[in-house]
């Protein structure tokens, strides 16, 4: 089968290696030194999954008609890319992988011919440097939220012979869930610490708990019911919120754990790295925009998102006691 994969990041060149390795016929859309590399020596695959270099066709943008789309672009680069491609995308399966709430509707307003199916990786990739990438910890991606199941089926019977599925029906719920496990995103991009070594800090930890209960807040004030992912569900989420601070931080501290001790960067903190713009307006600032549509305050989430902003435009990370001042300004 011929995929094409449109944007070969952490997640993408996971993805496109894996289907490589399953036999499939697969075109990547990458840029500069990426792309460079990717044609001269292959993408290389490393990880928790094995490791392998597949030999996949790569190009600035889609040249061939693909039976299969998978766009995995950040949130921001996503409609540019849609666009950018759109000519071989109508009328077939085109699966977007992506954080935040909107990725199905952007993809919806450049395909209107085609059945989305909204994914989620739950699993963790990192960029390691041009042609090369590592997933760090294993997990499925979750398929669901197209107005065909057989779409879904199709999807998920492609990408299951390559790598973990899970079909989920309550897809919203579970964008919701993941945009709460997405919290600890901004952190590591703000200090340039890895996730694991942000929770282990009390100050950070306890802005963490408090960011995740604001967005647990608004999204049960949307009337939201969360999906179950990653060791989470709306029960637990609900009790979460209602509990006080101190004990609420035990979550964190469980998912510190779960991300084992292979050092988990986040995909901010990456794209700070790599001075490229970050996807924290579609993560906390998703939450900061529901929160003022259901007339919830959204302060840490608010401030968080200045920070990334801050380290965005300066390349200067904050120190812990900066990070919790601000944060904790009122």
């Amino acid at each position: 089968m011929r995929i094409a994969i449109i944007g070969a990041g952490a997640v993408g060149g996971s993805i496109a290696a894996l289907l490589d390795r399953s036999g499939h016929d697969v075109e990547v859309t990458a840029r500069g030194e990426h792309l460079a590399a990717i044609r001269e020596q292959g993408l290389q695959l490393t990880g928790a999954w094995g490791d392998h270099r597949a030999h996949v066709e790569a190009n600035p943008t889609v040249t061939k008609a693909p039976d299969l789309a998978i766009v995995t672009t950040k949130a921001p680069d996503a409609p540019a890319a849609l666009r950018e491609n759109a000519r071989w995308l109508h009328g077939i399966p085109v699966l977007v992988v992506q954080n935040g709430l909107d990725a199905l509707s952007n993809a919806h307003s450049v395909v209107h011919d085609s059945d989305v199916v909204g994914g989620l990786a739950v699993y963790a990739a990192s960029y390691v440097s041009p042609g090369s990438v590592a997933v760090t910890t294993a997990g499925p991606i979750y398929l669901g939220n197209a107005e065909s199941s057989l779409a879904v089926e199709y999807v998920a019977g492609v990408l299951g012979a390559a790598m973990p599925v899970t079909v989920i029906h309550n897809f919203t719920g579970a964008q919701w869930t993941k945009l709460i496990v997405n919290q600890i995103n901004a952190l590591p991009a703000i200090t340039g610490l890895s996730a694991q070594q942000a929770i282990a800090q009390p100050k950070l930890r306890r802005i963490l708990t408090e960011s995740m209960r604001e967005a647990v807040g608004v999204a049960l004030a949307q009337g939201v019911r969360f999906a179950a992912l990653q060791g989470l569900s709306h029960r637990a989420l609900r009790l979460f919120h209602l509990l006080p601070t101190g004990v609420a931080q035990l979550l964190p501290l469980i998912m510190k754990w779960r991300m084992g001790h292979t050092p988990n960067p986040g995909s901010t903190l990456q794209s700070v790295r790599r001075g490229q713009k970050t996807e924290i307006d579609y993560l906390n600032g998703a939450v900061v925009n529901a929160g003022k549509a259901n007339s919830v305050s959204t302060p840490i989430n608010a401030a968080l998102v200045a920070m990334v902003h801050e380290v965005e435009r300066t390349g200067v990370f904050l120190s812990t006691d900066d990070v919790v001042a601000r944060a904790l300004a009122r």
